[in-house]
Parts: structure tokens; C-alpha cells; sequence
């Protein structure tokens, strides 16, 4: 089986996911995009969203604000209002399963991520968890993410990686990156491997270990 790669963009939407969906439409690939609520009520933003919904791409829930990190300051309120609070703004734009990705920690996965309230909410609201497996820093490295990535692929058979639809210039690179992993033989799919899915629709799988919850 050849390697494969889950793209995943998150913090949007911005005009540049209006780039990203241009270079991903020219190829015939789908990918996740978590959405960040105070970002999604700017004007012109849930058109972009609903042109990500219909040409087949996942949206997810990012929270309402993406400010404090769900494992920082967790009380019930707090966790209801990012997690709810987004997925009401968000809509018809998710018709079945609800996804989300918490935050925290510049891609750490760690207890940061996520508290008991949240874990609670995620679970009450039977939302599919989604974690990844590689985050090149793409908004911190706009012009070298690629190498990162591609280093970082060679560790896994299949990894799910985190990119940002974000005016940083990183997207630039994003056409020459794609043609480098069809080099590579690398299928670039829409599915979620299973280690980056610590919850399925509110139920804890096998790589839920894989997720520390603040205590």
C-alpha cells in the first residue's frame, strides 16, 4: 500500500482559503477544515465555508474563539460556549457527524488540549475528536514547511497533517508541496486513520490513550 496523507487546515476561514480551495479543486483532492468561530462571522467568510461544503470538503469545529486552550481553563461554561457555542454558528454547513480539534500548545499534543468539562461536552454532544500526526509550523516557517513535512511523512505509513489557511504566505508553497508527494507516490486521502481519532462520535476508541486530559 503506498503512503497516504489526510490534509487538514485549521484557524480559517480567511481569503486565503479561497487559495487553498482553488489549488485542491485543480487536483481533485478533499480535505478538513477547522474553522475557527470569530473568523467564520467576518463578512464573506461562511461563503468561502459553504464552498468548502460543497466541493466535498469536512468542516469542523474548532472553537468559537480559539483563545484559551480547552485544558487551561476549563470550567463548564467555558467548555459549553467554544464547543456549542461554534457548533450552532456553524450550522448546516455540518449536516452529520460533528467533528472538532482542540488547540493548544503550537501542536503538542498534551494536556493542554483538553479538560474533563471539554472531554464531557465532546462526549454529551457525540463529536468525533480529531488529533494529527504531523505540523510542519507552516505559519512560523512560510517558505520551508514543505521540507518539514515531507521529512516528517517519512516516519509513518499514513499521517494527517496540520497546515493554516492563513494570509502568511505559507500557502504559496502548498501547489509545490502536492506535486512533491505525487513524485513521491504519496495518495494524498480524505479519510481519518484511526491513531488520530481519539473519539467516534463520542465514543473512546483505541488510540484514546493517545489523548491527556487535564485534571
Amino acid at each position: 500500500m503506498p503512503p497516504r496523507v489526510t490534509l487538514t487546515f485549521d484557524n480559517g476561514p480567511t481569503q486565503t482559503t479561497a487559495q487553498v480551495l482553488d489549488v485542491l479543486a485543480e487536483r481533485g483532492l478533499r480535505a478538513s477544515f477547522f474553522l475557527v468561530g470569530e473568523r467564520l462571522q467576518r463578512p464573506g467568510m461562511r461563503e468561502l465555508a459553504e464552498r468548502a461544503a460543497r466541493e466535498g470538503h469536512r468542516i469542523g469545529n474548532h472553537s468559537l474563539t480559539h483563545k484559551t486552550p480547552l485544558g487551561v481553563a476549563d470550567d463548564p461554561a467555558e467548555a459549553e460556549r467554544e464547543i456549542e457555542g461554534m457548533q450552532w454558528l456553524l450550522g448546516d454547513l455540518v449536516p452529520g457527524e460533528r467533528f472538532f480539534r482542540p488547540f493548544g500548545g503550537g501542536g503538542k499534543i498534551d494536556r493542554n488540549l483538553l479538560g474533563p468539562h471539554a472531554l464531557e461536552c465532546l462526549v454529551r454532544g457525540a463529536y468525533t475528536c480529531v488529533l494529527w500526526s504531523s505540523v510542519p509550523r507552516d505559519w512560523e516557517n512560510p517558505q520551508g514547511w514543505p521540507d518539514v513535512c515531507l521529512a516528517q511523512l517519512d516516519a509513518r505509513p499514513w499521517s494527517v497533517v496540520v497546515l493554516h489557511d492563513l494570509p502568511t504566505g505559507a500557502m504559496d508553497r502548498l501547489p509545490a508541496f502536492l506535486d512533491q508527494l505525487a513524485a513521491r507516490g504519496v495518495e494524498v486521502v480524505h479519510d481519518l486513520p484511526e491513531d488520530c481519532v481519539p473519539l467516534r462520535m463520542g465514543r473512546r476508541t483505541a488510540s484514546f490513550a493517545a489523548l491527556p486530559v487535564a485534571r
